[in-house]
């Protein structure tokens, strides 16, 4: 495999260069002084950010980008082998990586890289640890999947020796990875099209924690069910946190204010640390703090900065993001597309300030929705009225004789007052006559159903 050494700039080529992941990973090397081009299909803030830093960028996949000097293409999942400009790079002998090795190859340039990985929690686990760490001003490199206003996007380099990434196991991406830390939040039934069953997935995350060195350290939510199978036997050092007051790391005495933002007793082996206080919502947050403050013991950053790191974490986008009112209707926009984040934003949603509950739920492909089809009406049933919008494709074609109408139907069967609608136009209308002054309506899903909310406030 090509190696990356920070100490050799090179130049390297994305294809698909303009994705969340793929423009951090080119702005880390353009800070390390490699030279960088790459392409996408169409021009956006993050190509433009990426031109701005010195990027050559192409617009269109053609073969004409593939130019002289290139030393390594970079792809991702969704560039196949009939890409012309895929094509180009194999037909010329360059070196290629997909976007998982990459990022496992610039983790061996940092002395503790850290990756969290989870099948819920990810990208506010990363960022609650970003937060963490600039409060104690450790200078890291941040690669996270999703917005930040504190790192003012996705990416932050720094001249630390810390990299903190998350890590994904869609595809086995993470197993490409090299870190010192690991962090496991859960692990739960998804990604089917992928994964054969739960166990493949618990194999999958078996290989991930044992790629830490022995000299490392991998720190993982007690409360998964079956742990031993998750960790006995492996070299390194395992700390958990958690529920059980048996753990190395522990919540208690949890409260929430008239926001529904969470407060807890942080708990070291029994002893009591500091109360944290929370600036979001939702006791699936607790768990995910606790992971952060483990991480950042780990590190020797004392409580006082870790608890002010959290304490100005207010969210990144689209987790529980609060959009805007409109005629006295709260909007909230929220990333969950599985069945258990669902369940933990709608019980989260409780504690915010509401009259009645409206969600709008965009379901996020067909496998995912046939394969756990029971699992998101008892998760959809947490809140006092649900809308359903069609099923997202993302990458699939195949319907598998589902829709998002099924869902509704059995919801109906349940008592719960659903709703199907067949497109944005008409649930805007429906949320319009609907909702009364005070409700809270939170649009819900991977896609673009954060659509219905812009369009409602910009009405």
């Amino acid at each position: 495999m090509y190696k990356i050494y920070f100490e050799k700039p090179v130049h390297v080529h994305f294809i698909g260069i303009g994705g969340i992941s793929m423009s951090g990973l080119a702005k880390v090397l353009l800070k390390e002084g490699f030279t960088v081009s790459g392409s996408d299909n169409k021009r956006s803030p993050l190509t433009e950010q990426l031109e701005e830093a010195g990027a050559a960028v192409f617009y269109g996949q053609k073969a004409s980008n593939i130019i002289d000097g290139i030393d390594v293409v970079v792809y991702t999942a969704a560039i196949h082998a009939d890409n012309e400009e895929y094509q180009a790079a194999v037909k010329k002998g360059l070196s290629m990586l997909t976007r998982a090795q990459l990022l496992g190859q610039l983790m061996t340039n940092y002395d503790i890289p850290i990756a969290v990985a989870g099948t819920h929690g990810k990208t506010t686990t990363t960022s609650m640890l970003t937060h963490i760490l600039l409060a104690a001003d450790t200078d890291p490199t941040v690669s996270v999947g999703g917005i930040l206003n504190a790192i003012g996007g996705n990416i932050r380099v720094g001249n630390s020796e810390i990299f903190v990434t998350e890590a994904c196991e869609y595809t086995n991406s993470f197993l490409e990875f090299f870190p010192k830390i690991s962090i496991i939040l859960n692990i739960d039934e998804d990604h089917l099209d992928f994964f054969k069953d739960l166990e493949d997935i618990r194999r999958s995350f078996r290989r991930f924690a044992e790629l830490l060195p022995s000299d490392g350290c991998l720190i993982i939510n007690g409360d998964i069910e079956r742990l031993n199978g998750l960790t006995d036997g492996l070299s390194c050092k395992v700390v958990t946190y958690g529920t059980g007051s048996a753990l190395d790391y522990s919540a208690a005495n949890i409260s929430h204010n008239e926001l529904g933002n969470a407060s807890f007793d942080f708990i070291k082996k029994g002893n009591f640390m500091s109360r944290i206080t929370l600036s979001v919502n939702g006791e699936h947050n607790v768990s995910n703090a606790l992971a952060a403050l483990a991480a950042a013991d780990l590190l020797g950053i004392p409580v006082c900065e870790a608890s002010e790191g959290l304490k100005k974490f207010r969210g990144t986008k689209r987790r529980f993001e609060y959009k805007g009112e409109v005629n006295g209707i709260t909007i909230i926009d929220d990333y969950a597309h599985h069945p258990t984040e669902i369940k933990a934003s709608l019980m989260a949603a409780r504690h915010y300030p509401h009259r009645e509950i409206w969600c709008v739920f965009q379901p996020h492909t067909f496998t995912r929705t046939k394969a756990l089809f029971h699992e998101f009406v008892e998760a959809l049933s947490y809140t006092d009225h649900i809308i359903l919008a069609d099923i997202y494709a993302a990458r699939e074609t195949d319907t598998l004789g589902i829709s998002s109408a099924d869902i509704a139907e059995e919801l109906c069967k349940t008592g719960a007052d659903a709703y199907y609608l067949p497109s944005f136009e008409k649930i805007e209308a429906f949320c319009m006559e609907k909702c009364k002054k005070g409700d809270m309506l939170i649009t819900m899903g991977a896609g673009d159903v954060v659509n219905i909310g812009d369009s409602l406030l910009e009405a």
